[in-house]
């Protein structure tokens, strides 16, 4: 069946395994601790060195550890306490970070699966404008002046095409008078948003125009252009799994939550409709 050749399919039952796992292992009561023992055993030890020595890249003094193991006993007391008054009930910060921590088991998996090539490939070419080089040109211009008559550029025109010396055309110093290949972004950067508009339908050769800018109005000739393309899967393959595993996720938690969703009877008040 083509259903379980699905990787969401495959993501959707490691989940589901997960969260039964976790039902499984998790107190029946979890709100209220019902012993007054507070146990903080090898593994705790070895988590808050851990924590210690990413901190300050190196490991805990004896006294250190004590200050640690102190700190942890007195926030297990108070959350203890703070859980046998109802204080976690009703607070909208820790409810947003269990809701939190639910996405994050959910994207935890997505993460700890590789997909197949196939796969990858899929949502790449599904996603292609995403991922694909924006097209380059390079070119020579000529600057003819804020507002050039017809006459004016027709004659300049006919001398660039001639090959002839255009020293004595009007120009700008501020712009480059050729670019090499280059992208429609850092064209625009220099010589006015709208203008790479203009020498992407030029013909590579001649010299055509006028083109207008930002300045004013220039005859360019197109020596080089490279269109657009998408890179093949292995030149990006970290970008697309990235991508692919953050889209994946995102679909597992929906559909994480719809199915946990059907376990409720969801009862909601008519807000639509008050004050009618």
């Amino acid at each position: 069946m083509r259903l379980l050749k699905e990787p969401l399919f495959h993501f959707f039952l490691i989940g589901a395994a997960i969260f039964i796992w976790f039902h499984i292992v998790a107190p029946e009561n979890e709100t209220v601790e019902t012993t007054d023992t507070i146990s903080i055993d090898e593994n705790d030890i070895a988590q808050l060195s851990a924590g210690f020595k990413a901190r300050w890249k190196r490991e805990p003094s004896l006294a250190e550890m004590e200050t640690l193991v102190d700190a942890s006993i007195r926030e297990e007391i108070l959350v203890r306490e703070a859980r046998k008054l109802g204080l976690d009930r009703s607070d909208t910060v820790i409810r947003s970070r269990l809701s939190q921590k639910m996405d994050f088991l959910t994207e935890a998996i997505a993460t700890s699966v590789t997909p197949k090539d196939e796969d990858l490939e899929a949502f790449l070419q599904q996603n292609a404008e995403r991922y694909a080089t924006p097209q380059k040109v390079a070119f020579n211009q000529v600057f003819l002046g804020e507002a050039p008559s017809e006459p004016d550029i027709e004659k300049a025109l006919v001398t660039l095409r001639a090959g002839q010396d255009i020293s004595d055309l009007p120009g700008s110093a501020l712009l480059p008078a050729s670019m090499p290949l280059t992208t429609p972004r850092a064209i625009d950067s220099i010589y006015g948003v709208g203008f790479s508009n203009g020498l992407i339908t030029l013909e590579q050769g001649p010299w055509s125009g006028p083109v207008p800018s930002g300045y004013g109005v220039h005859l360019v000739q197109v020596i080089e252009s490279e269109p657009s393309r998408v890179p093949p899967l292995a030149d990006i393959y970290s970008s697309v799994l990235r991508d692919w595993r953050r889209a994946t996720g995102e679909d597992l938690a929906l559909a994480q939550y719809e199915a946990l969703a059907d376990g409720y009877e969801i009862v909601v008040y008519d807000f639509a409709g008050q004050g009618k």
